[in-house]
């Protein structure tokens, strides 16, 4: 008889990654499979339970409890409650609704938490009691941990919203939240595609000038950062003004939440070797702190890729061992 396991499920702009992971962080298995903005809150529930389906079909037992992390404002026992201009489930019942349907214990958090809650139990937030998790992606999410401790408050967004930080008031782009030029929209690794878009646009000579025009939207950090290796000016001014953005975003970090280690995740930490060593001496240039010559140490994950599946198993042990 397989070991006894739960399903964490990471519900994401543009991917649902889910994956079987037993009480000691093993993941036994794992599938990945595109999400979106299009898919209805049904729609949505419908390709989750495929994928816990596959899973268990797989392995031939049930889990033990499902754990599922999302972006926004997450009720651990309903699902997402507010979650303005992405997936399509705000207010949906999702927890309930997958409880009641695989009779199973089912919890639900917001995806920042659960890679800070997978960090400090499996990643580089092992060794210490203050940390930052940062996941550079569609958007950019947030986890923290003080003192041991994860943050979290009765307005279910204690820690989760440090990309919301205004860094540019004056800009013409737009958050979620309305405000202008915050951390969000402008240290993404969608950012850095739009950057270059942007002098795309106007003519600028890029070896990303035939793909551009094929579609604009085949401009994103996978192309930015090919482009650069290639030597590309364009694409390395795009890269040094989005990585500078990304610096000064890490100095306010460093002064809400003073932590020993930023952790930085997500579809970004690919392009690292191009932009990670300026990013640190950018920090540590700029922050105010004791002692002045200990710096903040900024690493990339170990376990980026599934670091949400194993915050969301965890959750699920939790609550299916009471």
């Amino acid at each position: 008889m397989p070991e006894k396991y739960v399903i964490g499920v990471d519900v994401g702009g543009t991917r649902i990654k889910t994956g079987a992971v037993l009480n000691d962080g093993t993941l036994i298995e794992k599938r990945v499979r595109p999400s979106g903005y299009a898919l209805s809150a049904e729609a949505l529930e419908a390709a989750v339970l495929e994928e816990i389906y596959a899973i268990q079909s797989s392995i031939g037992e049930p889990p033990t409890g499902i754990g599922l992390g999302f972006p926004g404002v997450v009720n651990l026992k309903r699902g997402v409650v507010m979650l303005p201009g992405k997936l399509r489930i705000e207010g949906y019942p999702i927890v309930p609704n997958l409880s009641r349907i695989l009779s199973l214990p089912v919890i639900a958090d917001n995806d920042g938490r659960l890679s800070i809650m997978a960090e400090a139990a499996f990643g580089k937030a092992r060794e210490f009691e203050w940390a930052v998790s940062i996941t550079l992606g569609t958007g950019v999410g947030s986890g923290v941990m003080l003192d041991g401790a994860i943050l979290r408050d009765p307005r279910l967004q204690f820690g989760t919203q440090a990309s919301h930080v205004i860094q540019q008031s004056r800009s013409d782009r737009l958050c979620i939240t309305r405000a202008r030029g915050t951390a969000n929209i402008l240290c993404s690794a969608t950012a850095l595609g739009i950057l270059a878009q942007d002098g795309l646009a106007r003519g600028l000579p890029s070896v990303l000038n035939e793909l551009y025009f094929e579609n604009p939207n085949n401009v994103n950090f996978e192309t930015v950062i090919n482009g650069v290796r290639q030597g590309d000016a364009l694409c390395i001014d795009a890269l040094k003004t989005w990585r500078t953005e990304l610096g000064w975003f890490l100095v306010s970090v460093v002064h809400m939440y003073s932590p020993e280690i930023i952790i930085l995740g997500g579809g970004a930490a690919a392009g690292a070797p191009y932009f990670l060593s300026e990013v640190r001496t950018h920090v540590n240039q700029h922050t105010f702190r004791y002692p002045p010559d200990e710096p903040t140490l900024i690493e990339l994950s170990d376990i980026s890729t599934h670091n949400v599946v194993l915050g969301a198993s965890l959750l699920a042990w939790r609550e299916a061992l009471g």
